[in-house]
């Protein structure tokens, strides 16, 4: 591993970390400004049957009485050693609340980007492979409609169709198999579309390359000079369009889980939302923050390691500046 990856790779783990403080700033101030009075509508609401004195030591315990950059100072420090804090609502660690739904976010963002690059690669696929009068036009045109479509849209539709209708599973059971398959295909339809889309771009730019040619004029048949030639370097960039809409996907996910019932981070962030529990809210949106911005370092760690493009790039811009460096100075007043 070269001295300029290294440094590189130091670079971006800094601005990462830059990135993930001020994303928590934003959202303490965010959550902060909010309208409403946390302790009047949470803690002095007669259903919850908190005393003066209990109030009094929850708000003590949470800080509430201190300044507000004391507030940010002893929130940001506890978020850096792992304390989310406490819940206003039901007085747990938010760690606890949110290891308890956390699974099933992640099992149904898991599958809905393995559905999203099973449908991108069948797509991409088949505009090389199936012939222009055979529909291939078609199949260019499934990204945008997929990206214009709303997924709660898609989710409500399949709910109709394969619960109601066909019965395959019940909506009241909605950690099923079949209900899970069914939410990731409802995130994983809208997801597709910008992979597709940049996938097609990139076996299109491959497919008009000489080796390309040279492999046609060979004989070798397009399923072959798909999966053997113009596949790798054209699923390259995929990794970078996963990294960027990875945010996408979380509040797909969200959204879905509302829409299919599921307990999970979005009716979390619906309940925190509804009761004004603030810690849970923030921890929830840096935590969200800390994934994007993690996700997105790997993909800029990984992209030089995978592509050898990109070295030759870094390569032949410091032989240049090396170049430069060498080069005589001109004396003051000569031309070049």
């Amino acid at each position: 591993m070269s001295n300029a990856y290294l440094t590189y790779a130091a670079k971006r783990l800094g601005q990462a970390i830059i990135v993930i403080l001020l994303a928590y700033v934003f959202t303490f101030v965010v959550v902060s400004i909010l309208p409403g009075d946390p302790i009047t509508s949470v803690l002095r609401n007669p259903q919850n049957g908190f005393t003066e004195q209990e109030i009094a030591e929850i708000i003590a315990a949470q800080g509430l009485d201190k300044p507000i950059l004391v507030q940010l100072w002893n929130s940001l420090s506890a978020f850096l050693t792992g304390d989310l804090g406490m819940s206003m609502r039901s007085n747990r660690q938010v760690s606890t609340l949110i290891a308890e739904v956390l699974p099933s976010t992640l099992v149904l963002a898991a599958s809905g980007i393995a559905v999203a690059l099973t449908l991108a690669f069948a797509v991409a696929y088949g505009t090389q492979v199936v012939p222009k009068k055979y529909g291939q036009g078609v199949l260019r045109a499934f990204p945008s409609l997929f990206l214009s479509t709303p997924n709660f849209v898609i989710g409500l539709f399949l709910i109709h169709l394969f619960g109601f209708h066909l019965r395959l599973f019940r909506v009241i059971e909605p950690d099923s198999f079949w209900a899970t398959f069914f939410a990731a295909v409802t995130i994983g339809i809208p997801f597709s579309a910008q992979i597709a889309e940049v996938l097609i771009a990139n076996l299109d730019h491959e497919a008009e390359q000489d080796y390309a040619a040279v492999a046609r004029s060979r004989g070798i048949p397009p399923s072959r000079l798909f999966t053997s030639h113009l596949l790798k370097p054209a699923a390259l960039p995929v990794v970078t369009v996963i990294a960027l809409t990875v945010g996408e996907l979380l509040g797909n996910s969200l959204i879905t889980e509302t829409v299919f019932g599921r307990t999970g981070i979005g009716s979390l962030v619906q309940r925190s939302v509804s009761t004004q529990d603030l810690p849970v809210l923030q921890a929830i949106v840096s935590l969200g923050a800390v994934v994007f911005v993690v996700v997105n370092l790997i993909a800029d760690l990984l992209y030089p390691l995978l592509d050898p493009r990109v070295k030759l790039i870094v390569d032949r811009k410091r032989r240049q500046r090396a170049a430069n460096d060498g080069a005589p100075a001109l004396e003051a007043g000569a031309k070049p």
